[in-house]
């Protein structure tokens, strides 16, 4: 068994040697108070949590981080966040920081998900419980995992495609291939697509995995995309608003925007405008206010010793993971106004007026 002290004592040995990495990358903290290398632990009424997101110059990840910074004060707890901009290192050396700052709950959106192991071994061993955000971290000990259904998620994606494009070519615009997310993604597409390209109602012209979710990266795939079917495509199931941004602007070039159908997820704001304006076709709403004030109150109960309401248990490789899966909302020109409801956007933000 090895103890606090002595576990504590070997991480901040690792943060020491890496501190020209650490340098780069201290993030910052919010909440009722920030915890700094040193600070006796906190006890389980004002618990310290450590927040390392995957890369917080993507809208949607700041939307997280601001609803959880606020349900986690809310229950006594502080919050020091971290952002790797999209780099596998400097998420190392951040979980690495915060283990040896001494948090008591370390929250993780994984930029790659198959390469936290060690590093969240080091975590437990220092007695700090481990929560997967969103992205399942894959062949390590993790405590919990909470997250939408991405596959229902995909499910969404691709009926909102063939309801606008009930025939035609279709092109997969596929996320990240280090995101366990875009896998569970595709899965769920396919559920839709298959019986209907065995039926021959539709073609698969191309499939493609874009790193790190780039929408630049989606544009020349689909500009390619176009130019090898002479821009004869009438369905785009793109798995992320950023993408589907990327897509229809090489759609446009071609005078296609609005003619093809192209889905989304995020209901990032350009996306509700670009809904609005008839340009794409529907987005998957993830009320981030309920995943992020779920896993705030995940990361409390874990601290104070409760039991969570968990919903199913996934398997990551290693383990059964605890898991809490909610439920995802389509949403299209129809009923894209639920953003406003839920104080998500205003109304101006959509509609410019």
């Amino acid at each position: 068994m090895i103890t606090r002290s002595r576990a504590k004592a070997r991480v901040s040995g690792i943060a020491r040697r890496r501190v020209g990495a650490l340098a780069l990358c201290a993030g910052f903290a919010l909440g009722a108070g920030i915890a700094t290398t040193g600070q006796a632990r906190a006890d389980a009424a004002h618990p310290k949590i450590g927040f390392s997101i995957d890369d917080l110059r993507l809208e949607r990840w700041g939307h997280d981080r601001d609803y959880f910074v606020a349900a986690a004060k809310a229950l006594g707890a502080t919050v020091n966040v971290q952002s790797a901009d999209a780099s596998e290192e400097r998420q190392t050396a951040q979980i690495e920081n915060l283990i040896s700052r001494g948090m008591d709950v370390i929250v993780i959106v994984p930029f790659n998900g198959k390469v936290l192991a060690n590093t969240i071994a080091e975590a437990k061993q220092a007695g700090i419980k481990v929560i997967s955000y969103d992205r399942l971290i894959l062949d390590s000990d993790i405590d919990a995992y909470v997250s939408f259904d991405n596959v229902r998620v995909g499910q969404m994606q691709a009926q909102g495609v063939v309801d606008a494009a009930p025939t035609g070519n279709y092109y997969l615009l596929g996320g990240a291939p280090t995101d366990n997310n875009a896998k569970l993604l595709r899965e769920g597409q396919m559920k839709v697509l298959k019986p209907l390209v065995d039926g021959g109602k539709i073609q698969i012209v191309g499939a493609q995995w874009v790193k790190e979710w780039s929408p630049t990266e989606g544009l020349s795939i689909v500009e390619n995309a176009l130019t090898a079917n002479n821009n004869n495509i009438q369905g785009i199931v793109a798995s992320n608003d950023a993408l589907a941004g990327g897509a229809i602007q090489a759609l446009a070039a071609q005078g296609l925007a609005g003619k093809t159908a192209v889905s989304g997820q995020d209901a990032d704001l350009a996306a509700a405008q670009r809904i609005v304006k008839g340009t794409q076709t529907m987005t998957v709403y993830k009320p981030l206010k309920l995943i992020a004030t779920t896993a705030a109150q995940l990361a409390v109960d874990l601290v104070r010793g409760k039991s969570p309401a968990y919903t199913t248990k996934m398997n990551n490789g290693m383990k059964d993971v605890n898991t809490i899966l909610l439920t995802p909302i389509p949403l299209n020109k129809s009923n894209i106004d639920r953003l406003v409801t839920d104080g998500y956007f205003t109304h101006a933000q959509i509609y410019g007026n």
